[in-house]
């Protein structure tokens, strides 16, 4: 069986392309490894150790693909390229000076970096940071806003049509008597003194107020506002709650905390 015959690029032993080969078997890596390591194409390498060079790239970067193969492979460099070059023809030198100009195609290589690329701006980072922070602090103010405003501004309600029946709910200026004031005798009523009564509420508070005449002023849960009465004193009162309670009997503030016991007060009220 007679050998293939040689490939007429081909150097003789000890050229580059037999130093190579021989390196790379020697500590038996293949091709295929090889190609993944440097991102060389497959075919490129095995252009160089046969020495096939009218299969390989322009010469500067063939020349540059040999010498990363040799140190890749533990080689002298400067041997291999100083081989590279005394065995590369001259008529592809030619043209590839002739084609210096033209526009540089993929030669199938790509350069490793062992670091990232991805950079971060640190002002960048900072400025999202700090747009976070304010829209965080623009909402809790607005959300505060919001509550401080139902706190200051609660609202005036006045008896309901069925307190009103339960109670005299009456104008200060006008003086008149509500519903259940109508129901006194008005012949007893002239020999006996009306009262004014005030009561402010600044959260939901259990309520009882009876006139002397047996006349339920207020009577049960009672919400939020302020609520005007007129009776006969004195007066029976009883609250739950007093912290969300002040009383004024004409309009002089009454000291509920004289008869409170666990947020309870209950007392007998005359002017």
């Amino acid at each position: 069986m007679t050998d293939p015959s040689p490939d007429p690029h081909s150097n003789a032993q000890g050229s580059f392309g037999t130093m190579l080969q021989h390196a790379r078997k020697s500590k038996q890596i293949s091709l295929d490894e090889v190609a993944s390591e440097l991102f060389i194409l497959k075919r490129h390498l095995q252009a160089l150790e046969s020495e096939k060079f009218d299969e390989l790239p322009q010469v500067a970067f063939a020349r540059g693909f040999a010498i990363n193969y040799a140190k890749f492979l533990g080689l002298d460099s400067l041997q291999v390229a100083t081989s590279f070059d005394a065995a590369y023809p001259d008529e592809l030198k030619s043209n590839a000076m002739t084609n210096a100009k033209s526009l540089l195609q993929p030669m199938g290589t790509l350069q490793r970096d062992s670091r990232s690329r991805l950079r971060f701006n640190p002002l960048l980072i900072i400025a999202v940071i700090a747009l976070i922070i304010l829209a965080i602090f623009l909402f809790r103010m607005v959300s505060n806003a919001s509550k401080d405003s139902q706190v200051l501004n609660p609202v005036t309600e006045d008896l309901t049509a069925a307190e009103q029946t339960q109670g005299a709910a009456m104008n200060n200026q006008d003086n008149e008597i509500g519903a259940s004031g109508s129901a006194l005798n008005l012949s007893n009523s002239e020999n006996m003194s009306t009262a004014s009564l005030e009561v402010k509420l600044t959260d939901t508070a259990v309520i009882n107020i009876i006139d002397a005449s047996g006349n339920s002023l207020m009577n049960g849960s009672q919400t939020q506002g302020d609520y005007k009465l007129v009776g006969i004193p004195p007066f029976n009162v009883q609250i739950n709650n007093v912290d969300r309670v002040s009383l004024l009997l004409n309009q002089e503030s009454v000291a509920l905390d004289q008869y409170a016991s666990d947020e309870q007060a209950r007392f007998e009220l005359t002017p």
